[in-house]
């Protein structure tokens, strides 16, 4: 099993199947629009845009479990990313990353990278899960992480995956 097996619904409500991304480097990431860390945004589209044409993509899912930060209907969500920090990477539904509703793809990347202490539940929004052009979870990146400090680990894997 890997994330490639999961589906999950764009913003737009589309389903899609993750499969699309094989031979991708992914960086799936929680986020809020009305977070201490909603800035991350500029840094998560730097990055989408410098390395995409390399076979990188960001995948943002939105979840409104941490301090209701994310309250908007997608229409609303998708506007202000678009708006505010010129997002184009794929942004999918509001999800809950925690509980017995969490969607399964974030239950699944919780058990293959788990938190400080070996913890799995997800401690806030902007939590990073780093995933290989196979679809396997390669690590997770606590929200204090600025999408500029993972630039050595994803140029890293898009050169395993040219070579």
């Amino acid at each position: 099993m890997s994330v490639l097996d999961f589906q999950a619904n764009d913003i737009t409500g589309q389903a899609v199947d993750l499969n699309k991304y094989a031979g991708q480097v992914l960086l799936i990431v929680n986020t809020a629009s009305q977070c201490g860390y909603t800035s991350q945004y500029q840094g998560l589209q730097q990055l989408h845009e410098e390395f995409q044409a390399q076979g990188f993509q960001v995948l943002g899912f939105p979840c409104n479990q941490f301090g209701f930060q994310e309250p908007g209907t997608a229409s609303e969500i998708a506007t202000f990313c678009e708006k505010n920090f010129g997002v184009s990477f794929p942004l999918f539904e509001k999800v809950n990353v925690n509980g017995s509703d969490a969607h399964p793809l974030f239950q699944y990347l919780k058990s293959h990278a788990t938190g400080i202490l070996g913890t799995e539940s997800i401690k806030w929004n902007f939590t990073k899960f780093l995933i290989t052009k196979e679809g396997q979870v390669l690590k997770r990146y606590p929200p204090t992480t600025t999408p500029q400090e993972l630039r050595a680990d994803v140029l890293a894997q898009l050169v395993d995956v040219a070579e």
